[in-house]
């Protein structure tokens, strides 16, 4: 992207380019500096770039000879290097231009490079707002047809050219000549073709007037101006122009006796366009038969699958350029004409990315009438390029002035896993727009074929940041035996050591990421939200609650609140905060940790003055402290499997009280299910009071509350959302004694996980 100042000021004159025999172009990984770099090494120039991603492109031009390095730094230009930039290179932070000027040497736009390639050549050059890229391949195909041999620059792959450029050995050159950033005045052509014009570029052009004004000292610079009779801005421009012009009807295409391979009424007005160019350079009948045959440019109505996709049905993906209402209109009538009206397909699915928030600004109704073409009508958000965002404008502007059902779904890279969800066989589904938006179709379709499969791979999480990371550890590996043994592809990982050490999460993102993740965690960062929000953004299923219930649940005095309200028995308590003094709370009383796991910083106090040593224990684990009221009775925990409660679990250590160390040390407590002290009454009471407890924290998959049993009442203390999964889980227990074994258990979590992908 440029400003006129910099064009004006920053670069160096075209004509000192033959100066120089070796060339470094920076960015060369998109297609129109692909195009120049190949160009420049079939003419035995020395050639070499970088790019900042790697690509198919980049492979391909590595495999002709051409160095490539990925990443900017300046440190592989020479001091006889030539250096060219895409107009998406920033000239005041980019390190090659640094480098450049360090060294003294002049920097050239990738259309100054094209333009000096071309001197010498009878040139005809294609602009307009819409359909460039189209036309110019039609043309080069038409004239290929008719036995001579163009050159073609294009600013995309052409797959029947197998690049984006070709050099051919004829004496005429097709190029297209972007309106954007004045890049179409470095272009001396012999015929100019303008499709049509509209605004567009306003970042750079600013007024339709401007645009008017840059276009027509193109025009001037050819002999003759091909021009679209029915568009307003063609016939504007014509009128103002020096040179012979020819108009042609874009309505009248190649005639009825040619059927195209490209669909739309764009089409056959480019198509009306490349006939009346090839004519004017004296181009015969046989030309025709080039023009219709044309497969189309790259994103162009692209074809990614069109076919039955297994465990779905029939499905097409399509990708396609168009990014601006004019096009988007002209693209989803043609597909719809294409492949709904003619039964190849049932509902139009258009997933759409805006490009710049300049463009879209002044055109939010246009794009949303547009994009009303669609069924569903699904917006990510806006392609900024180099742009600043603008207030007030968004995609979800456009989508709220649809009139069709629509979805928002903010991050790009969720669009696959998104999608999948909501497309029915029969769907036509096209990824469109101008920005990275160009992966949407290629991931999708890899998306469909992984669900397709029927493959369900687990991941078991394990380990943790909290006290509990030992637990953790041996409930991992227990779910991981049990994953193994039930036959599903499966793999242990730390979460928190891949994201904290190696900062690598790719094990959870893309086609081979898992289908669900079991959480085999404990406490602080796992029972809390924390790794629940980073599935959630990532759109990986897990086992357990969410975010808001694991929040909730794992806040003991929030957890009481709730329960008040629910009419479910909690103990007395007071919650103490850093530097607060100690209450006068009766004894004998219990203090802990408000959000930590069941034992850990637990104390029992039987003393006032025991106090400060158990608040000071629990300070150590968070910032809060609950001081809660010793309830003497039968300590029991009653697991919960989605909907059902499991019998309780009676627990009786074998001496002291059920601290950390009784809870998991083998053989230190007696755990009993079911319970030997407790009537058929409380025992479905206890089951009452933990389905509702579950419930009412909105808790999901496995959850255990803890309670105390006294002659006259049941007392809720809390609900742990992560239970564990050692061989002395009291779920494990309870699932045990209602007749479901430990593998068949970890299965109900798999299975009751999926559910929510």
């Amino acid at each position: 992207m440029r400003t006129k100042q910099e064009i004006a000021t920053a670069f160096g004159d075209r004509s000192s380019l033959s100066n120089f025999k070796s060339f470094f172009l920076v960015g060369i990984g998109g297609a129109g500096m692909a195009g120049v770099a190949r160009l420049l090494h079939g003419r035995g120039f020395r050639v070499r770039g970088t790019d900042s991603t790697p690509s198919h492109v980049i492979e391909a031009l590595r495999s002709e000879g051409i160095e490539v390095w990925i990443g900017h730094s300046g440190e592989k230009i020479s001091p006889d290097d030539a250096v060219i930039l895409t107009d998406a290179i920033p000239l005041e932070t980019s390190p090659e231009v640094s480098r450049a000027k360090e060294l003294g040497l002049p920097i050239y736009r990738r259309s100054q490079a094209l333009g000096w390639l071309l001197e010498g050549s009878k040139t005809i050059a294609v602009t307009g707002s819409h359909g460039k890229t189209t036309t110019t391949g039609m043309i080069a195909a038409g004239l290929r047809a008719a036995g001579l041999d163009p050159t073609v620059v294009v600013g995309a792959e052409i797959p029947e050219l197998g690049s984006s450029v070709h050099a051919g050995d004829g004496s005429w050159s097709v190029v297209e000549a972007c309106e954007a950033y004045d890049s179409l005045h470095d272009f001396d052509p012999e015929i100019a073709v303008l499709l049509n014009l509209e605004l567009d570029h306003i970042d750079f052009h600013v007024s339709l007037e401007n645009l008017r004004d840059s276009v027509t000292r193109f025009a001037n610079r050819a002999q003759k101006l091909i021009y679209n009779v029915r568009d307003e801005g063609a016939c504007e421009i014509a009128q103002r122009v020096r040179c012979e012009t020819v108009g042609f009807d874009p309505e009248k295409g190649l005639g009825d006796t040619y059927e195209m391979r490209q669909n739309g009424a764009h089409n056959i007005a480019n198509a009306a366009a490349a006939w009346a160019a090839i004519q004017a350079v004296g181009g015969g009948e046989d030309a025709k038969s080039g023009i219709a045959g044309f497969g189309g440019a790259e994103r162009r109505q692209q074809l990614y699958f069109d076919g039955e996709m297994p465990r779905f049905g029939q499905l097409t993906i399509l990708d396609d350029y168009a990014h601006h209402p004019t096009e988007v209109t002209f693209s989803l009538e043609a597909i719809r004409k294409g492949w709904i009206q003619n039964g190849k397909g049932k509902r139009l699915v258009v997933v759409f990315q805006p490009h710049l928030y300049s463009r879209t600004a002044p055109l939010i109704k246009e794009f949303a009438t547009a994009l009303d073409i669609a069924d569903l009508v699904v917006m990510t958000d806006i392609y900024p390029a180099r742009e600043d965002p603008i207030p007030g404008v968004s995609s979800w502007r456009v989508l709220e002035q649809c009139k069709k059902p629509g979805r928002y779904v903010p991050a790009r890279q969720q669009l696959p896993m998104k999608v999948a969800k909501w497309v029915q066989p029969g769907d036509v589904v096209v990824g469109m727009g101008a920005g990275n938006i160009a992966e949407f179709a290629g991931d999708f379709q890899k998306e469909m074929e992984r669900r397709s499969k029927g493959i369900t791979r687990v991941m078991v999480a394990y380990g943790g940041v909290s006290a509990e990371r030992e637990v953790s550890i041996l409930s991992g590996r227990g779910v991981y035996q049990a994953v193994e043994e039930l036959g599903y592809p499966c793999e242990l990982v730390d979460i928190h050591a891949l994201a904290l050490g190696q900062g690598d999460l790719s094990k959870l993102i893309g086609p081979d990421r898992p289908d669900v993740v079991l959480l085999a965690l404990h406490g602080e960062g796992a029972e809390d939200g924390t790794i629940q929000g980073l599935l959630d953004m990532l759109g990986v299923p897990y086992s357990g609650s969410g975010i808001q219930a694991s929040a909730l649940a794992i806040d003991k005095q929030a957890t009481k609140r709730v329960l008040e309200v629910a009419g479910i028995p909690v103990p007395k308590g007071v919650l103490l905060k850093q530097g607060d003094p100690i209450p006068d709370f009766p004894v004998p009383a219990v203090v802990k940790p408000n959000s930590q796991g069941s034992t850990v910083g637990l104390s029992f106090v039987n003393e006032r003055n025991e106090f400060s040593a158990a608040i000071a224990k629990a300070f150590e684990q968070g910032d809060e402290v609950l001081i809660e009221e010793h309830i003497f009775g039968l300590e029991i925990s009653v697991p919960v499997l989605g909907d059902r409660a499991l019998l309780p679990v009676e627990i009786v250590p074998n001496k002291g009280s059920y601290d950390f160390a009784n809870k998991y040390t083998p053989g230190a407590t007696e755990e009993l299910c079911p319970p030997q002290q407790m009537s058929q009454a409380q025992i479905e009471l206890a089951q009452d009071y933990a389905l509702r407890t579950h419930q009412a924290l909105g808790c999901a998959g496995i959850t255990r509350t803890d309670m105390f049993v006294t002659e006259d009442r049941i007392v809720v203390l809390e609900l742990n959302n992560l239970p564990g999964m050692t061989g002395t889980s009291l779920v494990r227990k309870a699932a045990s004694a209602d007749g479901m074994s430990f593998n068949q258990l970890v299965d109900w979590m798999i299975q009751d996980a999926l559910k929510k992908g």
